[in-house]
């Protein structure tokens, strides 16, 4: 598994803090390809807390049509306000309010364009010890990717990936 994060600007509100954007790979539960994830998260620095940004990202989801606890396939026709473009070894993730570029390990890049999607995360709970710049072990984002409370209080959906066209 390989990952790489890096910092969004404070968004939308003084509530939902700065966000992070991590991108990884791994292998598919069901077949054997690597599937590309990028997730969002809250580091809980905002005004009230962890709780506030909880509060501002569920707003924020329920906003775009991605309301918490919902899993939603862009790829497959679902209508959300979200892109992600591919280019030069970075994504680019533009939804309301937010654009952010990542720079990716090569094997994210590679299981994104394989799939010609990711799957994104956006979670509402706080995960202040995950400060980009910040090395991320496995079992770290084992715990938080992994845990209950994350996935079911996150927004999820299958993104496409587009390339710029010359």
């Amino acid at each position: 598994m390989t990952s790489t994060s890096s910092a969004l600007s404070p968004s939308r509100t003084a509530r939902l803090g700065t966000l992070a954007l991590l991108a990884w790979s791994g292998p598919h539960f069901e077949e054997d390809r690597d599937v590309a994830f990028l997730m969002v998260y809250p580091l809980g620095d905002g005004e009230g807390g962890a709780e506030g940004a909880e509060s501002a990202a569920r707003e924020l989801l329920e906003g775009i049509g991605m309301p918490a606890g919902t899993v939603n396939d862009a790829s497959q026709g679902a209508r959300l306000p979200l892109t992600l473009l591919l280019e030069g070894g970075q994504v680019t993730l533009t939804m309301p309010q937010l654009n952010v570029q990542c720079v990716t390990p090569p094997e994210w890049m590679d299981a994104a364009q394989a799939e010609g999607a990711a799957h994104f995360i956006f979670a509402t709970r706080a995960w202040p010890e995950a400060v980009p710049g910040t090395p991320l072990t496995e079992q770290m984002m084992r715990a938080f990717v992994g845990d209950e409370q994350t996935l079911t209080g996150a927004g999820h959906c299958v993104l496409p990936v587009s390339r710029l066209r010359g």
